[in-house]
């Protein structure tokens, strides 16, 4: 039997489609195990089979549906036991009653506590109107933690010793309280802050947390590297689930208003390099028809109308990203993201079926700028006077550019071309707009509305 890994990221700003994509090649190959490699428990995947169940996966892989495939939490992603046993019940009532049974999770998976979800919405509720748009589910607050304190901080391997956790877990909710303290000296009598702080200061909160943990450690698998190298070497299909999107990649992204997880293909390709795979490989990048952003942020090609018209069932407006923002698709930044994945073998566009919503379509093919050209090239490409691409820092790990090209994109208007041919050739601009062939085109969330572009049919068949 053959080997194949096939690894999924999404090109914008998250919400392309990756559980339905990830559910269609479940089917169509046979994967036997979905590997999460990056992000949390934020994650929201949603997959809809063809008998009409509706899952949205966070942590589990989104082939989890199929019987028999398993996922596996990479030590890249961070693991929030609590929610993962609350989506396991949402599984069973969906009638799969094995979830955690096909779970194996890296010992070296960072855990994300309640102290960490708290911090991380007592910090965004204290920013009011300049929020950086939060999930509200701890990821930054968990990987600055691992930053600073390393090993005191409880991984997947500390689920099943009741000491570590103990001592790891008072660590976190004082260290949490002394770093919180300027905060709620301002802001500490607004009533969501009190209500987050309540679990700092209940006297059996950590105990009970422990006795969850554990009982939660004993119905998964918790391995070690060895794992990974016997998963790599056996035959049959991989799937590699990227979370959220490109366009809000710790180092890529346009910063403040992005994650601390890396989304680009550099995790899964360093779980491949270090699990000695040598099989097939195939990299997808996804996009939607149109462009989407959930939370704050710059975001050049938003249109209220499109907003209006294009509303999402499962992206709605919450207490912590707020606004779901609908814009006309924007190869710019598409552009920009496949320079920081690097060259991909094909490209997934999904919600084709909803451009029939809409009065017209158009691309956004450039931005206007209003600044001065010796200014802007330092972060954009210019062609008469209209920008064409951003540039790639020099230097990934320089946030303090990162933040001057984010506050020059809230300055940008999009340049818009209409588009009046069909849907197929529409589809065929964005794959040579993008110099990447279409792989998967997608008609509506269903695995069967998807449909394989015959260069990649032999990829995606059962092996």
């Amino acid at each position: 039997m053959e080997q194949k890994a096939i690894l999924i990221t999404d090109l914008g700003f998250g919400d392309a489609g990756k559980g339905g994509l990830v559910d269609h090649l479940t089917r169509v190959t046979g994967a036997h195990t979905v590997v999460r490699y990056n992000g949390g428990a934020q994650a929201g995947h949603n997959v809809i089979t063809p008998d009409g169940r509706h899952h949205t996966f966070a942590q589990f892989g989104s082939g989890s549906l199929v019987p028999g495939t398993r996922t596996y939490v990479s030590r890249f992603m961070l693991l929030d036991p609590l929610a993962m046993l609350a989506e396991e019940r949402a599984l069973q009532g969906l009638g799969v009653r094995d979830a955690l049974a096909r779970t194996a999770i890296d010992r070296r998976a960072l855990i994300t506590t309640p102290f960490h979800v708290a911090a991380n919405r007592i910090k965004e509720v204290a920013r009011g109107d300049a929020r950086h748009g939060s999930c509200g589910m701890g990821i930054g607050e968990t990987m600055a933690d691992w930053l600073g304190h390393g090993s005191r901080v409880p991984q997947a391997g500390d689920l099943e010793d009741c000491h570590a956790l103990q001592t790891k877990l008072e660590f976190l909710r004082e260290n949490k309280l002394a770093h919180l303290e300027d905060i709620l000296r301002d802001h500490g009598d607004h009533p969501a802050i009190q209500e987050e702080l309540l679990i700092f200061h209940e006297p059996d909160f950590i105990a009970a947390t422990i006795d969850v943990y554990r009982r939660f450690a004993s119905q998964v698998t918790l391995v070690d590297e060895a794992y990974l190298r016997r998963l790599c070497a056996g035959p049959g299909t991989i799937l590699f689930e990227g979370a959220q999107g490109v366009l809000l990649d710790e180092w890529y992204g346009f910063y403040p208003f992005n994650t601390w997880s890396t989304t680009t293909f550099e995790n899964a390709d360093t779980l491949l390099s270090e699990g000695g795979y040598d099989g097939q490989m195939c990299r997808l990048g996804m996009t939607r028809a149109y462009s989407t952003r959930h939370g704050a942020g710059p975001f050049v090609s938003e249109s209220a109308a499109l907003t209006s018209c294009l509303p999402d069932r499962y992206n709605i407006n919450n207490a912590w990203q707020r606004a779901f923002r609908v814009g006309h698709l924007d190869l710019v930044a598409l552009r920009y993201a496949l320079q920081a994945t690097g060259p991909i073998d094909g490209l997934v566009v999904t919600n084709l079926d909803r451009l029939a919503e809409l009065p017209a379509w158009y691309t956004c093919e450039g931005y206007c700028h209003s600044g001065s050209g010796s200014d802007l090239k330092t972060f954009f490409t210019l062609q008469d006077r209209w920008i064409t691409d951003i540039r790639l820092p020099p230097d990934r790990r320089d946030l303090s550019r990162q933040q001057i090209l984010t506050g020059r994109l809230f300055d940008m208007q999009p340049r818009l071309t209409p588009w009046e041919k069909s849907l197929g050739e529409f589809v065929e601009h964005i794959a040579q707009a993008l110099n990447t062939p279409l792989a998967i085109t997608s008609y509506g969330p269903t695995a069967s509305e998807k449909r394989i572009h015959m260069v990649f049919q032999a990829m995606f068949s059962l092996c």
